[in-house]
């Protein structure tokens, strides 16, 4: 969540900057809720000050044997009072604290401005596209099968075999040694979390509909940003400690609410994906530079698999709730003539580490750490990506990129 000072203290700036990504900010009811708080809170610090001297009068008159009934009496009122007020101070501050938990992320000053994806910035493009109107992935090969998935499961599944699961195996090894080589120390977490992880990442409460509900506090996760960045709920770093960079292969389940109707075929949109998940905690004066170097950790990936992308800065009314700068990797899908999204790396500033208190020791001062995170890879789309991008027609088959030769044994996938 964003600093409640900055609403208190720079309201006018604040509500002018969540404009800019198309979020209007009410602070005419943040004030008078806040104002409310104010004059709560004031009302029980006296009453609580009023029985602790009373209390102490009580005692006195109590040791000398005195009368106290009628004090007594007045203490209890007060006891009272101060839990019915106490009981609206909670109440309010839980108002508060929704309110404060609808707010996005501020954007940086350096995003660039605009309502939509139309106005995204490319800012690199790799690769030479060598093939276009291709057939799509699942006319190459009957190995990705959505049909039998939707007789186990429904639609937005997929089964792979044979050699196309392989591949998929292959991309998850390949990947995680790529993460590994950079410095990332590798996790296996849990594939379900809790309210207070989802709530720490800002799934929760906004975006509830877009997650599966396993139990009353526990859902499946979306993306393996969740766990990976609550191994650090509640902990304060060192500054020399950073960047801590850290990566795990997960399934992530989304529910794809309010996408009806897009990318309904194949493994572009799913239930159900493998994903590598990159995440860093980072020193708010190194974030940008570490966003830029977990950036180009993702396209390395994409190099060596010699498949063209392009990457674009996310405007931003087009920014996720959570970031305040983000660049996604689109990889060039011939079967659609156009670049998809395979990853996208945000900074998130000290949004994440506000809600789940992940802070650093700099000096004698204690300040909010910054959470930077991105895939590398979606592994469905590079998937996608490779039958399409290196299906050989004249040869009925896919050629395996040169950095999964030794990983599938073989030279090519024979359709």
């Amino acid at each position: 969540m964003i600093d409640i000072k900055k609403l208190r203290d720079e309201a006018k700036q604040t509500q002018e900057t969540l404009l800019k990504r198309g979020y209007e900010l009410d602070i005419e009811k943040f004030n008078e809720l806040d104002s409310s708080r104010k004059d709560l809170q004031v009302s029980v610090e006296s009453l609580q000050s009023k029985r602790k001297d009373l209390s102490v009068q009580f005692g006195k008159l109590k040791a000398a044997g005195e009368e106290t009934e009628n004090l007594k009496e007045t203490i209890d009122s007060i006891n009272a009072e101060l839990k019915s007020k106490d009981e609206s101070l909670q109440n309010l501050l839980n108002l508060i604290n929704n309110f404060l938990f609808d707010i996005p992320n501020i954007p940086r000053e350096d995003v660039p401005l605009g309502s939509s994806e139309n106005d995204n910035v490319v800012v690199s493009r790799y690769g030479e596209i060598k093939t276009q109107n291709s057939p799509d992935h699942l006319s190459i090969t009957s190995n990705i099968d959505t049909d039998i998935a939707a007789n186990i499961a429904g639609s937005r599944f997929s089964v792979l075999k044979g050699d196309l699961s392989k591949l998929q195996r292959s991309l998850i090894h390949f990947m995680l040694n790529i993460a590994n080589k950079n410095g990332y120390e590798e996790y296996y977490v849990p594939f379900m979390a809790n309210k207070e992880s989802l709530m720490g990442t800002g799934q929760l409460p906004k975006f509830e509909e877009d997650l599966f509900k396993a139990s009353d506090n526990l859902y499946l996760i979306p993306t393996a940003e969740v766990p990976l960045t609550n191994l650090f709920r509640n902990k304060t770093f060192n500054k020399d400690e950073l960047p801590k960079k850290v990566t795990s292969h997960t399934p992530c389940f989304r529910s794809e609410a309010g996408s009806y109707g897009k990318d309904t075929k194949g493994l572009i949109r799913q239930h159900q994906f493998e994903k590598i998940e990159l995440v860093q905690i980072s020193h708010p004066d190194k974030s940008l530079d570490d966003l830029n170097n977990l950036l180009n950790n993702a396209e390395e990936i994409l190099q060596l698999l010699d498949l063209p992308y392009q990457v674009i800065e996310l405007c931003a009314g087009d920014l996720g709730f959570s970031s305040s700068k983000t660049f996604d990797i689109e990889v060039w899908m011939p079967s659609q003539n156009k670049y998809r999204e395979i990853s996208s790396c945000s900074n998130f500033s000290d949004f994440q580490a506000r809600r789940s208190n992940i802070k650093i020791k700099d000096g004698s001062n204690k300040i909010l750490a910054h959470t930077i995170n991105g895939s590398a890879l979606a592994v469905g789309r590079t998937l996608v990506a490779i039958v399409e991008n290196n299906y050989n027609e004249n040869g009925n088959c896919i050629e395996i990129p040169d950095v999964l030769k030794d990983f599938m044994g073989k030279n090519k996938i024979s359709l």
